[in-house]
């Protein structure tokens, strides 16, 4: 039997010889190549931090301590050792394991994430839970260096060490971008400053000086000269200055090093930070060679790293990135924004044609949005590349700095609507909710490729205010291109076909499967007028008015939140303007938060495929019709 085999518990991990640790460090890589070959997922993180992870559990005395990851995409190794081992073979898949840490799912997952820069203020929260309910326990955060870009991560720096509440960060460094003071000498010295006998002789020394004259003169000139000293040989003087006792850099690969160092320090109750130096993609050489590739994947070949998927298609993604590099070759106020999603996005490029004009803020949408809104108001064309999930967190910076002021900042929003695998903290659901509602704001939605272009034309000459496009996490329909690239009539829907039975007002992904509805519901004789409802806000009044005219029953269809959406404007506008007789039906996202499983499958069973709008469709119609029966016979 494997080490891994044997393992099901922190408590187990415990029992094996620290000699032979480096032995499982082996097994769960090679576990975690071989489920996400196969599954997908976030690969080079997770190989990056698989010895760092045993330490903390082989040391800690978890779920009693509390372990808190950044992001919680690098839980896989946690997982392993938590219980998870054998359902790890379906993780991301539907009723296996979340891709990120849950708190439904495991006690040990103490606390939830799918953003990043979470982990330091929730540590801090639940240091002072811990301080309030008088006990003791150890509270410990992993952070990458990537999510020290984002504003929140220094918010909980300044409060925990303003606090000194007893707390421990790691900070695991895969990039080297806080230091590069590596070596025997940095090593040499966080042995001796994390050594039980030295901070014990320090403590003394600091005592001595209390019976001394000129005792706070003395102490200055004792911190001072140690101060020095580190600020020389340990680059970690600004957590020093924010509160914190700064350990490290040290090897997060070597596994005795890393449990010594956590011992070592554990019982010194105060904020603590170890700064802890690691190889993205650990391992597996094709990871190690392209990080940015193997931060998430679908599913590969184990043995040649190359993806397994042989579907010639063109993302909407790509479709973004190739039209807006295009667009800023004819217009040099053309600028490219993103949240540390370069390649997520589709701007590798534009960044590489354009560095000037293309700018990566880290994570940290709140500044992605603020720099936008200041380009805008200085006569640039910004183009803000996000995630709709990760928009919400620059939800203040668009109503207050850029709605507010009526700056033409373009929103491109990526991934909205449902993403599959990534789950509950990464589905794009709330975007149309939390825009459609803020004045100044234009917010469409394309149905193809082509369309998606010419609305990025229609934005780039946009000067009223901020301008949103909204695209899926998906391949665009029978690869619909297009070869026009003049704007579009603004505000201005589009009429597919024409029915007399029931009308379809489809936003954006959903109008290809509408369309494709319309064909199913012929064969029941009956015939639905199809209206692609491009421009969310403005929408069409006068086309709305003319579908209301000759239809009584409507049905919108959206890859959003059903409630507020904007099916919900629809049915205001109804009630407004005397259609009261009107009966609506509203399909989208329901009011949960939804699982993680492949894009395809959550449509399905949502009723957000072609098969399912027709039932759906049908379904109501005929309601409608037994309803208007009953009411001509009474």
């Amino acid at each position: 039997m494997s080490l891994l085999q044997s393992i099901d518990s922190p408590a187990d991990l415990k029992k094996l010889p620290i000699e032979r640790l480096p032995e499982l460090a082996e097994e769960i890589r090679n576990y975690i190549i071989g489920v996400v070959a196969q599954n997908g997922g976030h690969l080079a993180s997770n190989l990056g931090v698989v010895e760092l992870t045993i330490a903390i559990h082989y040391v800690f005395n978890l779920p009693t301590d509390r372990l808190i990851f950044d992001v919680g995409h690098q839980c896989y190794t946690h997982k392993i050792l938590t219980g998870r081992r054998e359902d790890f073979v379906r993780i991301r898949t539907r009723n296996g394991p979340s891709g990120f840490t849950k708190r439904s799912e495991s006690e040990y997952d103490s606390f939830g994430a799918g953003h990043a820069s979470t982990s330091i203020p929730a540590a801090l929260g639940m240091a002072l839970a811990r301080d309030l309910s008088g006990k003791n326990h150890k509270v410990i955060a992993v952070i990458g260096d990537g999510s020290c870009t984002g504003g929140l991560t220094y918010e909980g720096l300044n409060q925990a060490g303003g606090m000194g509440r007893d707390m421990l960060i790691i900070l695991n460094d895969n990039t080297m971008s806080i230091s590069k003071n590596v070596g025997a000498l940095s090593k040499y010295l966080t042995d001796i400053i994390t050594d039980e006998n030295y901070n014990k002789l320090k403590a003394d020394i600091w005592n001595l000086t209390e019976k001394l004259p000129q005792k706070d003169k003395l102490r200055r000139t004792i911190a001072q000269a140690q101060e020095f000293i580190k600020g020389i040989l340990v680059p970690g003087q600004i957590f020093e200055r924010l509160g914190f006792r700064y350990f490290g850099p040290i090897d997060g690969h070597d596994i005795p090093l890393l449990i010594k160092t956590l011992n070592n320090i554990k019982d010194l109750h105060r904020p603590l930070l170890l700064h802890v130096l690691t190889k993205k993609g650990k391992g597996y050489s094709f990871a190690e060679d392209a990080p940015t590739h193997f931060h998430g994947v679908g599913a590969f070949d184990k043995q040649t790293g190359l993806s397994s998927s042989l579907k010639k298609t063109l993302p909407y993604t790509n479709v973004f990135g190739e039209t807006l590099t295009s667009l800023a070759q004819d217009n040099d106020k053309i600028c490219a924004i993103t949240a540390a999603m370069t390649t997520g996005t589709g701007l590798t490029q534009f960044a590489h044609k354009f560095p000037q004009r293309f700018f990566d803020v880290g994570i940290a949408e709140q500044l992605g949005t603020m720099v936008s809104a200041a380009l805008a108001a200085e006569g640039y064309r910004p183009f803000f590349a996000v995630y709709s999930t990760f928009l919400q967190r620059g939800y203040d910076q668009v109503v207050h700095d850029v709605a507010l002021q009526k700056l033409p900042v373009v929103f491109c929003i990526d991934r909205a609507g449902v993403v599959g695998e990534d789950g509950s903290t990464h589905h794009g659901a709330f975007d149309i909710p939390y825009l459609m509602h803020i004045p100044n704001m234009t917010i469409t939605a394309p149905k193809d490729g082509g369309e998606f272009r010419r609305l990025m034309v229609t934005a780039a000459g946009f000067t009223a205010g901020p301008f949103a496009i909204r695209y899926p996490r998906a391949d665009i329909p029978e690869n619909a291109l297009g070869h026009e690239l003049d704007e579009l009539p603004y505000g201005v829907w589009e009429k597919l076909r024409e029915g007399d039975d029931i009308a379809i007002l489809a936003v954006g992904s959903m109008v290809y499967p509408a369309w494709k509805a319309a064909d199913i519901l012929d064969k029941d004789g009956i015939h639905a007028t199809v209206v692609n409802c491009r421009f969310l806000k403005p929408f069409d009044k006068i086309m709305l008015d003319e579908i209301l005219s000759k239809h009584r029953c409507i049905i919108t269809i959206e890859e959003g939140a059903v409630y507020g959406g904007f099916g919900y404007y629809i049915n205001a506008y109804v009630q407004e303007n005397d259609f009261d007789n009107r009966k609506i039906k509203n399909l989208g996202l329901p009011d949960q938060f939804m699982t993680h499983d492949s894009r395809d499958n959550i449509l399905a069973e949502l009723g957000l495929n072609a098969e399912g709008i027709a039932d759906s469709t049908l379904r109501f119609f005929e309601s409608q019709k037994k309803s208007a029966k009953r009411t001509r016979k009474n």
